[in-house]
């Protein structure tokens, strides 16, 4: 039999399968009508494994596996369809709808923004893109910002999330998690390094150098090449500010151009960073959830069962609904006994109906389930 015919064979196989499925589908709504109707839970565990027993008995040992794969996928697919059925709509789909509807048709130009660092700092330039008229208030740490915004002293708050070789910064989602606030707006913003020092200072000179710890992973094979000693800083802004305060002659800072001009310094080498590709990711976070026209990507955190396939299970429904999943990330949840928190990043428009689908299936299935808000990404 040559190959043309064992597609032909593939193609009446796959028509009657796609028949059958249907049929399998067409059924589980009227159960999923019928578990309604009469109180019971979508998820039968007993009986999802009886089936799985049964259908893996009747086939060769080197298939198996396959067929549980297969059945088990079917059964996610059968409970995201009685789920959309029986629950179209959660309390988070109605309040996204509510609140598209009241959110003003663009961003607002001026606000008080709260940014970690001093004037100098990346996340002052992220914010001077994102705001037209910044009122800008600078804090020490990333969590001063959140109880800024918190407070209500500021309505904004702008904070780097990840960069593209030095990767997520972790405090930031830990804190999104903690203070359960949404993000508005976000900003890809290139980041172009530069070694700082005072008037006199010459590279030959350094001993010691200030920055902040992403710059610095940024910079690594800059530094690694001058073989001096690294101290970590809260800010590059302000590893560069205390350097051209501290009168000394054998230090210098890395942080942007525009440093130097502020602070009195003058640049020794431009462009140390590691590969000319380096940009950080900036979110503007609100206490208040805020979403605007053209709002294209949603972010979510979730903790999941501790058990075989529980990241599958997640991740086949965004395959079910044809939703692009851009980023995932586990980061470990402190206190906690090896569990993890998984952040998701979805290329969707917030008036997709598939999108609600899906958060409304996760935010009653997950044990932990956070919304972090749907916005779009210049």
């Amino acid at each position: 039999m040559d190959i043309s015919q064992l597609r032909a064979n593939i193609d009446k196989i796959d028509g009657e399968l796609t028949a059958l499925f249907q049929k399998r589908m067409e059924t589980a709504a009227e159960i999923a009508k019928y578990k309604q109707e009469n109180s019971l839970p979508v998820f039968d565990r007993e009986r999802e494994r009886d089936i799985l027993n049964a259908v893996t008995a009747d086939v060769p040992d080197e298939i198996q596996g396959y067929t549980k794969t297969l059945y088990q996928t079917i059964f996610d697919l059968s409970r995201s369809y009685q789920k959309k059925l029986i629950k179209p709509q959660s309390s988070l789909s109605k309040k996204l709808e509510k609140v598209t509807a009241e959110t003003p048709c663009e961003r607002p130009d001026r606000a008080v923004v709260a940014c970690q660092g001093v004037e100098g700092a990346y996340s002052q330039f992220a914010c001077d893109k994102m705001f037209s008229y910044p009122s800008i208030m600078y804090f020490s740490g990333f969590e001063e910002v959140f109880k800024a915004v918190d407070s209500g002293l500021c309505r904004y708050g702008v904070l780097p999330l990840e960069n593209s070789s030095a990767g997520s910064v972790n405090k930031v989602y830990d804190l999104m998690n903690k203070y359960k606030f949404y993000i508005t707006h976000s900003i890809k913003l290139f980041i172009g390094h530069a070694l700082l020092a005072p008037e006199g200072v010459s590279i030959g000179e350094i001993k010691e150098i200030f920055s902040h710890e992403q710059a610095i992973n940024q910079c690594s094979d800059f530094i690694a090449s001058l073989g001096v000693k690294v101290t970590v800083c809260e800010n590059t802004a302000a590893a560069a500010k205390m350097v051209a305060d501290s009168g000394r002659t054998d230090c210098a800072a890395i942080g942007s151009k525009d440093c130097a001009e502020l602070y009195g310094m003058k640049v020794l080498k431009s462009g140390i960073q590691n590969t000319d590709n380096n940009y950080t990711r900036f979110i503007c976070i609100s206490k208040k959830l805020e979403i605007y026209p053209g709002a294209n990507k949603t972010s979510i955190m979730m903790t999941i069962p501790h058990k075989p396939g529980s990241l599958y299970y997640i991740i086949s429904r965004f395959a079910a609904l044809g939703l692009n999943l851009t980023k995932l990330e586990s980061r470990p949840i402190p206190g906690s006994n090896f569990e993890f928190m998984f952040y998701f990043d979805v290329d969707a428009s917030v008036y997709s109906e598939n999108l609600k689908t899906l958060l409304s299936e996760l935010e009653n299935d997950g044990e932990q389930f956070s919304y972090l808000g749907s916005y779009s990404e210049d």
